[in-house]
């Protein structure tokens, strides 16, 4: 071989081996966690397999055809013996591929049967999601406090470990895809219905699952992220418990400042259950993430933002210089294309901030 082509070959060659020994990403879908994604993985390893042994049985008769009958130098040109046909060539190479097919349509019937089985019973936790230009809320129907109010909360989801967790999904603007890759494959939101999927996370662990909106839905897409936080039944609980409790009226006089802004201003959009004089209530509208338990909370702006001091501040005073977004274009208040700039002073911002951070 000319050494130019041989440095050439090697070179490509070199490339796409290198291409492979890159470390996965944190959305990793042949890394899975949880049974519906396991199935998922098996099939991939399968349909991997066969197509291997296809491509090198192909390219492997096509390598030798075109060296075996390669043009010699000093050879006379004389074409080689021509075949019009070949009734067992032509057979198998009809029976293989639909044997191939039929392999293949087993467990991809049996996972799309599955994936597509909304899950019943006292033993599965009901979910309900809704997608929102560039946020998710998530709502848990089965989990109320004291006066009947559902547990809500935002970005960041918790489920418990080696159990049935049913989502309920639909959205409240545009198309929106719900998609966790260690847990389950991609499923959309549609406005207006509701679509269902199944996790079952196998263990627990500190770190969170990372998702993903996979569905273009405008501006920040890209931001729209999600985490999955899988829990011990018992840290499940206790998580579920402190996240019914009502936020509380600060006794701080700066904290005390910043619920009479998160009244007078946040409020337009965002809702808090509080404990007030009057008993248990909601403040706010629930146009925008829930704020009772943000303190809580490790990120914010679609799972996007690490919750620091620092990040919540410039947050407040200039939202979009974080994220873009598009409140100008707010069409009605239940449409919400992200949170404007109120111009507030920087002793009501770091109000707010101490008020936020103290609800936990």
């Amino acid at each position: 071989m000319h050494p130019r082509r041989l440095f050439l070959f090697t070179l490509t060659f070199s490339v796409l081996v290198l291409s492979a020994c890159a470390g996965n990403g944190p959305q990793s879908a042949i890394e899975p966690a949880g049974k519906m994604a396991e199935n998922i993985d098996k099939t991939w390893d399968l349909v991997l397999m066969l197509a291997t042994i296809v491509f090198f049985l192909v390219e492997g008769a096509l390598v030798v055809t075109i060296w075996k009958f390669r043009h010699k130098k000093g050879a006379d040109d004389v074409r080689p013996k021509q075949i019009h046909g070949n009734t067992a060539v032509e057979i198998a190479w009809t029976i293989i591929p639909a044997l191939i097919l039929a392999i293949l349509a087993v467990p991809n019937v049996k996972g799309i049967l599955e994936i597509r089985t909304v899950p019943v019973g006292d033993d599965v936790l009901q979910i309900q999601v809704i997608g929102h230009q560039w946020w998710w809320e998530f709502r848990y129907p089965d989990l109320v406090d004291d006066q009947g109010n559902v547990l809500v909360t935002a970005n960041e989801l918790y489920i418990p470990e080696q159990t049935r967790v049913n989502l309920s999904m639909t959205s409240a603007d545009v198309i929106h895809s719900f998609w966790v890759p260690k847990l389950n494959g991609k499923r959309d939101l549609v406005p207006g219905k509701t679509s269902n999927l199944t996790l079952i996370a196998d263990a627990a662990q500190e770190e969170p699952f990372f998702g993903q909106c996979a569905e273009f839905c405008g501006l920040s897409h890209a931001d729209m992220r999600i985490k999955v936080y899988v829990k011990s039944a018992a840290d499940f609980d206790a998580w579920t418990a402190a996240q019914l409790l009502p936020a509380q009226i600060p006794t701080d006089p700066i904290a005390k400042a910043g619920y009479d802004t998160f009244v007078s201003t946040c409020a337009a959009c965002h809702a808090a259950t509080v404990q007030t004089p009057n008993g248990v209530e909601i403040i706010g509208k629930p146009y925008a993430p829930n704020l009772t338990h943000f303190g809580s909370r490790n990120t914010f702006g679609g799972a996007t933002f690490e919750n620091t001091t620092e990040l919540l501040t410039q947050w407040i005073h200039d939202p979009s210089s974080l994220k873009p977004m598009n409140p100008d274009a707010n069409i009605i208040p239940e449409r919400i294309l992200g949170m404007p700039s109120f111009g507030l002073t920087d002793a009501a911002v770091a109000e707010l901030v101490a008020l936020l951070e103290g609800w936990k």
